[in-house]
């Protein structure tokens, strides 16, 4: 599977962005996809997650709940992350990634990751 992230960009405090994950390759819809962000000298950090199955559970780590939402589209092949409400502490290189059929936080534990793209938020 390869990823590919876009969506990024300069935005100010109180707006929205849409990040986007592109996935190639076979069997999209059995992989557990979630966003991961990591800002300058700190270690890179959950985000959100949705599952693989049908209900496609979400799940979203405290500082983001209720302004940022996951969603896919396995038609599509794609994944999303819609922020709204955003803060300068949201600054950071947003990174999706995939693991099969798993259901965790740990970035260890995923397989295949996008290449990042940078969202910067100012006050």
């Amino acid at each position: 599977v390869q990823l590919q992230a876009s969506g990024g960009g300069l935005v100010q405090a109180g707006g929205s962005l849409r990040l986007s994950c592109a996935a190639s390759g076979r069997a999209f819809s059995t992989y557990t996809m979630a966003w991961f962000r990591q800002a300058p000298g700190q270690e890179r950090e959950f985000v959100a997650r949705i599952s693989w199955t049908s209900v496609s559970s979400t799940d979203y780590t405290d500082s983001v709940k209720g302004r940022f939402t996951i969603s896919r589209d396995n038609g599509k092949n794609t994944v999303y992350l819609q922020m709204n409400s955003l803060k300068p502490e949201d600054t950071a290189v947003y990174y999706c990634a995939a693991v099969r059929g798993g259901w965790n936080i740990r970035p260890s534990v995923y397989n295949y990751w996008g290449q990042g793209t940078q969202v910067t938020v100012s006050s």
